[in-house]
């Protein structure tokens, strides 16, 4: 008896930029954080120096897309406004592609006014949480700048975030699907084509612990809506609560890691779950990561990769 080959895991994209096309699917590409809120070490810095050192730094360790972030999005946080959005991110944007002509910058706004201004400055693609839902004028925004778009999903504002009651498994994925289906028909209702939209399952805005896992692990059903899977893990709290119990004591109390208010370790504690969860993610098909730590997560995917080209042969 015979078994049968299991089909191709992660399908193939040509994904529209505004000046320039990737190809996904093959590989898996990265997308390094540039967090603008936190140049230098300093909370709230718009310190255009280091970020932009930081974010050259990016594109020369292989960084496929250099992400520049300038408002937090951390669950509860309280928002910026998009003349603050500009004001710490064009700086940045705009010394990047002094020094890196080349580079593939993806800007993380909500705002149209900071999507229009960025496309303007140079970036190839707008990355918007709310998935054009926030900003009545975003999908027009988008549109208008032929900018590649990462359309992700979010279960309430960002200080809404926390009062989203909670769901079953298939309700995570259900609710995940649905909300992105409204946004892919917002973008095409704007003239966006299916070649320039990546969709974001948006892990843990909205989505508690262990739903977050039940989305991973149902990654794959995400491929009906037949557009390139972004996944966001890096770092993220419910990774963290993942591993406490099983780390080494003085990881999470000693003076270089510390706990979170709420006993979780911080971000520097999560580094290992972040490059399993990573993965998994591209084990069940994402096409792209976005990541802090890139090295690791470089190495994470070469391994990944081996695995899911095997799989196809």
């Amino acid at each position: 008896m015979e078994i049968s080959a299991s089909p191709p895991s992660r399908p193939r994209f040509r994904w529209q930029l505004r000046t320039q096309c990737l190809e996904l699917g093959e590989r898996t590409r990265l997308m390094a954080i540039v967090n603008l809120t936190q140049v230098n070490g300093f909370p709230d810095s718009a310190n255009a120096k280091f970020a932009v050192a930081a974010a050259v730094e990016a594109v020369d360790g292989g960084a496929d897309i250099v992400e520049l972030g300038s408002a937090a999005t951390r669950t509860g946080t309280q928002p910026v406004s998009a003349k603050e959005e500009c004001a710490r991110l064009l700086p940045v944007l705009e010394g990047l592609l002094l020094a890196r002509p080349k580079a593939i910058v993806s800007v993380d706004t909500s705002y149209a006014a900071t999507a229009r201004a960025a496309a303007k400055a140079g970036a190839e693609i707008v990355k918007d949480v709310s998935g054009l839902t926030w900003d009545a004028e975003m999908a027009e925004a988008v549109g208008q700048s032929g900018c590649g778009v990462v359309l992700m999903h979010a279960r309430g504002r960002m200080r809404e975030s926390l009062a989203q009651g909670p769901m079953t498994g298939d309700e995570v994925v259900q609710a995940v699907f649905a909300g992105l289906c409204e946004s892919v028909a917002l973008a095409e209702a704007a003239g966006i084509s299916d070649e320039r939209m990546v969709v974001d399952p948006g892990f843990g805005f909205g989505k508690r612990g262990a739903e977050n896992f039940t989305l991973l692990a149902q990654l794959s059903r995400l491929h009906q809506l037949a557009l390139p899977l972004l996944v966001g893990l890096s770092r993220k709290g419910f990774l963290g609560e993942a591993v406490k119990d099983v780390q080494a004591e003085g990881l999470v109390a000693g003076s270089h890691v510390s706990e979170s208010r709420h006993g979780a370790p911080r971000a520097e504690a999560r580094y290992i779950a972040s490059v399993a969860g990573n993965v998994a993610a591209v084990l069940r098909g994402a096409h792209i990561l976005r990541v802090h730590d890139l090295q690791a997560a470089r190495e994470a995917v070469a391994v990944a990769d081996m695995v899911l080209a095997a799989g196809e042969q």
